[in-house]
């Protein structure tokens, strides 16, 4: 699903950059540090919210509302990595047909950086989505 979604926003993105590229400003570069710290965010808030569901020493319980809360936010975290991601792609997609000129390479390198930071935005959402699941109580098969 969200691969087709970011394919579908690139195909959209690249058609209509066809009349207004010329008229848009450049794309700035921040992007790409500004999303890798939220993937990184994403991921180690993932990593430590595990250990604290499997409740492992010197960790403390983690309250069920928070990691709905979580859960809904690496949900939201990757549909919008996976539009940005296809926005970006759609854009490097198109100036990858105009990398003769100096101003379209440097978009197509800050686009392509920016698109390779949503991927990872979004693996790291689906890590924490992951990692808000609930364990399978080893009880249970004892119990049938």
């Amino acid at each position: 699903m969200l691969a087709g979604l970011a394919v579908v926003v690139a195909i959209l993105t690249w058609a209509a950059l066809k009349p207004l590229y010329i008229s848009l400003p450049k794309v700035p570069w921040t992007a790409i540090p500004t999303v890798l710290l939220l993937a990184i965010g994403e991921a180690y808030t993932g990593w430590m919210t595990r250990a604290r569901i499997q409740r492992r020493p010197d960790t403390k319980p983690v309250e069920p509302l928070a990691v709905a809360r979580l859960a809904a936010l690496a949900k939201a975290s990757a549909y919008s990595g996976a539009v940005f991601a296809g926005i970006f792609g759609g854009f490097a997609l198109y100036t990858a047909e105009l990398l003769s000129e100096e101003s379209p390479r440097r978009d197509f390198f800050v686009t392509g950086g920016s698109f390779a930071a949503c991927v990872v935005l979004v693996c790291a959402a689906l890590y924490l989505e992951h990692c808000c699941k609930v364990p399978k109580d080893p009880d249970a098969d004892a119990r049938r």
